[in-house]
């Protein structure tokens, strides 16, 4: 452990590769940590809001960011990140399961997961009509009948949205009234493309596969979505596509166990130039506080981008 690092990156995501790009740019010695390169991205079959690229699929993007941060030299280390350690210098220590590294200042981006359900056919028809990102896919649904299950904000934010696309939207929610804004809520009442579904959870998720298709996902395609209780005296609707709300988890566990403060629901407080409360540990991308909470691949990019920038200050004053 002789040697110690500018930059250590947790995270090989939107925010931690493109961290990484800027990283390399200012010249700072660094490390890409992340045992699965693209988290999120990887379950977007296509995605068509990245600037530059009409269609693209989130594997095949996240491929360009991993040969662009490569491309410069940097290395994306697949060791699983233990723990982090902060020493009485100012540096901190990652601890891996067989090594440990040494590191002036370390950007955060483990991004936040999207909360699974775990049901019958979530799995199965992920990228096939089910989705967790209505920004991502609601276009591919126009004229198409879709279904929202949550019955927060984010839920009720999603079911207007697909409204400028689907005919028709089905609003899930578990409880008999949902915890959503009332300004939301009054939206929803006013459009008569939602039809609220309230006190009802969704068990499974069904519809048909190809078995021509030898590709491993198949063609999939949901059909149907089945519920705890009859519903109008039907137990399952027709629909072409699922969008699950019931929230996200943050994965900050080890930014916690060094201080890092954090907000009630977890996510990471950040300034504008994403440092965080301990000196020398910024944060970037669906983890934190930051771009007013819109979690897209372009601000967790942005949010990379800035979060380098800052510890590149940082480390040229401590010069």
């Amino acid at each position: 452990m002789d040697n110690i690092y500018d930059l250590i990156i947790i995270g090989a995501g939107p925010a931690g590769l493109s961290a990484s790009i800027y990283a390399s740019r200012y010249k700072l010695e660094h490390l890409v940590f992340g045992v699965e390169q693209g988290g999120q991205m990887n379950e977007i079959y296509d995605l068509e809001n990245w600037p530059g690229e009409k269609k693209i699929s989130g594997a095949d993007l996240i491929s360009k960011f991993v040969e662009h941060v490569e491309g410069f030299g940097a290395k994306i280390n697949r060791e699983s990140v233990a723990g982090i350690s902060k020493l009485e210098d100012g540096t901190f220590e990652i601890n891996c399961a067989k090594n440990v590294y040494k590191t002036r200042a370390i950007i955060l981006a483990m991004g936040a997961h999207y909360r699974k359900m775990n049901i019958p056919g979530e799995k199965e028809f992920t990228g096939r009509g089910v989705s967790y990102c209505a920004t991502c896919d609601a276009m591919f649904f126009r004229e198409k009948t879709v279904c929202v299950i949550g019955g927060g904000n984010s839920a009720a934010v999603v079911a207007l949205e697909l409204t400028d696309f689907a005919k028709k939207v089905y609003l899930i929610t578990k409880e008999e009234k949902m915890s959503a804004e009332p300004a939301w809520l009054e939206k929803i009442v006013q459009n008569s493309k939602i039809e609220l579904v309230k006190g009802t959870g969704v068990i499974e998720i069904k519809g048909r596969k190809n078995p021509a298709d030898s590709r491993p996902e198949g063609e999939n395609k949901v059909e149907k979505v089945v519920l705890d209780k009859a519903y109008n005296d039907k137990n399952n609707l027709e629909v072409d596509g699922v969008f699950i709300e019931v929230g996200t988890e943050p994965g900050v566990e080890l930014a916690q166990k060094i201080g890092v403060m954090t907000d009630e629901k977890n996510y990471i407080k950040v300034k504008e130039d994403m440092s965080t409360n301990v000196p020398g540990v910024f944060a970037a991308g669906d983890i934190t506080t930051g771009s007013s909470k819109f979690r897209q691949i372009l601000t967790a990019s942005s949010e990379g981008a800035i979060s380098a920038n800052s510890a590149y200050k940082m480390l040229k004053l401590k010069q």
